[in-house]
């Protein structure tokens, strides 16, 4: 089972719903560790001060914040503490949006809200309201000494919390979304008939991390005494000229849109001779 991440009561006017949060999502991917070859043992990292040339003891350790190079202002952990805020027992949504009008650019972790017995009816009513409205909610809440800026959605007849980003949060390039090249019409026509050619649906479970398959495979074989073959790596050819490319990749998913059409009306004829 897993563990809460936060529990507490979820309000909007009067209305106050328990709520337990668990992870939504977590990242499954292979860790490694720094081992000693020689005796094969793990290694930590000590603390070592290259000024002082020696190790240091925890309790020589307080926080510093870089105001120039080389420079830091020291901050003690009481000090910290005093400004964090307390985990609050409270999250109240305080307006109502589209979530279309959010861009997903500010979302950062993903929770699904749970409620208690003794919330279910309520929970119940705000998520089948948010379902036949459209909208998601926002909130504030404070865990883990932050505070959190939160959007809440319906999703799946139950409520999934995000964690997003404050604006100034947000980076900043001054070479994005600025150009100089152009594009001629032809060339935007075939780039829009490639895409409804590749245009379907989302379903989740088409999509795997490979390379965390190849390397769960690898040290499968590696324990069992077996030797992987690596596969070579694909080279990509050169682009030469974007008209060029876009007739040979509509020429591609033309071909495996016949394909696929064949095997189709293959099976098709299979089954009705087999009836």
């Amino acid at each position: 089972m897993a563990s809460t991440t936060w529990k507490g009561h979820l309000t909007f006017g009067l209305v106050s719903i328990p709520l337990k949060l668990y992870p939504a999502a977590r990242s499954r991917t292979i860790q490694f560790h720094q081992i000693h070859k020689p005796c094969r043992t793990r290694l930590r990292r000590p603390l070592f001060c290259p000024t002082c040339n020696r190790l240091v003891e925890r309790t020589e350790v307080v926080k510093g914040y870089e105001y120039e190079k080389g420079q830091y202002l020291l901050i003690e952990g009481e000090e910290v503490k005093k400004l964090a805020p307390e985990t609050s027992g409270t999250m109240e949504i305080g307006e109502f949006l589209p979530l279309a009008e959010i861009d997903p650019v500010y979302f950062d972790t993903s929770y699904l809200a749970v409620p208690e017995a003794s919330g279910a009816k309520a929970y119940r009513l705000l998520v089948e309201t948010m379902e036949q409205t459209q909208k998601a909610a926002m909130a504030k809440v404070a865990m883990h000494q932050r505070e959190y800026l939160v959007a809440i959605r319906p999703r799946e007849h139950g409520l999934t919390l995000h964690t997003m980003h404050f604006n100034n949060e947000i980076r900043t390039v001054s070479e994005y979304g600025h150009t100089d090249a152009e594009v001629r019409q032809g060339e935007i026509k075939l780039a829009r008939e490639l895409v409804e050619n590749l245009s379907t649906h989302f379903k989740a479970e088409r999509y795997h991390d490979e390379y965390q398959g190849k390397l769960r495979a690898l040290l499968d074989a590696k324990l069992k005494g077996k030797k992987v073959s690596i596969a070579e790596e694909h080279k990509m050819a050169p682009v030469i000229d974007m008209m060029e490319a876009l007739l040979a990749k509509r020429e591609q998913a033309s071909s495996k849109a016949w394909r696929s059409a064949a095997r189709q009306s293959h099976g098709s004829r299979a089954r009705r001779k087999a009836s």
